[in-house]
């Protein structure tokens, strides 16, 4: 079980999420992609979910329970300190608190924040979706820990032929005390653009590459270059 100061202080630093969804890898091992990227990532969300627009749909409940068991057996997760939560799933988040799980992200049409934080207790970290700016300054009043804000870019991976664009990012991210995490067809090639925000969440883009490792590395050089 975590502390939940520590917890708050790690999602404040954190820059990588890794949006782990298992069918990304293209039949190739999940687990050892996610060891191979660990190094260079702060969370991974477990969301066991189909790809494309059904992709919506809330995660099952056994699957999520079932990665997210597996991931926290991992040592490289545990060596390189990856705080590992799910995605939708607030039930399966509460049941594995006490054995290592950080918290769980919910989206607008997923059990309303108020409704998690009393299911969940003042422990494990909530995470809200955003699209818009005006749902990050509704965030603001919600008893949740950080933010995703997107698409930025156009995803397959979630159904949407066109992004927010980086702009809105960097006006999100300024219009919110939170932690801000853009989300949506973020690679290796676009990563930069976010550097301003400093954060990302990302999935097909490590998870599909030949390289996870590389991949990972590549990202995170890119949301730190303003610190350079």
């Amino acid at each position: 079980m975590h502390d939940p100061l520590e917890l708050r202080d790690r999602i404040a630093d954190a820059r990588i999420v890794l949006l782990f969804t298992p069918e990304l890898t293209g039949g190739r091992d999940p687990l050892a992609a996610l060891e191979a990227a660990a190094p260079w990532i702060d969370v991974v969300q477990i969301r066991p979910k189909p790809l494309g627009g059904s992709s919506r749909a809330p995660c099952p409940a056994r699957a999520t329970n079932d990665w997210a068991v597996r991931v926290l057996a991992l040592e490289a997760i545990a060596r390189a300190r990856v705080l590992v939560t799910v995605d939708d799933r607030v039930d399966v988040a509460a049941a594995l608190w006490a054995r290592g799980l950080a918290g769980v992200h919910v989206g607008q049409d997923d059990m309303p924040a108020v409704a998690a934080r009393a299911l969940l207790g003042p422990g494990p970290l909530l995470g809200l979706s955003t699209h818009d700016l005006e749902q990050v300054v509704l965030a603001e009043d919600e008893p949740v820990d950080y933010l995703g804000f997107g698409p930025v870019f156009a995803t397959a991976t979630k159904g949407y032929e066109r992004g927010l664009g980086p702009e809105a990012c960097w006006i999100a991210a300024q219009g919110t005390a939170k932690s801000l995490f853009p989300i949506g067809g973020i690679d290796v090639l676009n990563a930069g653009e976010l550097a301003r925000v400093g954060r990302a969440a990302v999935g097909s883009a490590i998870l599909a590459a030949e390289d996870p490792a590389a991949a990972a590395r590549a990202i995170r050089a890119a949301l730190e270059a303003v610190d350079s």
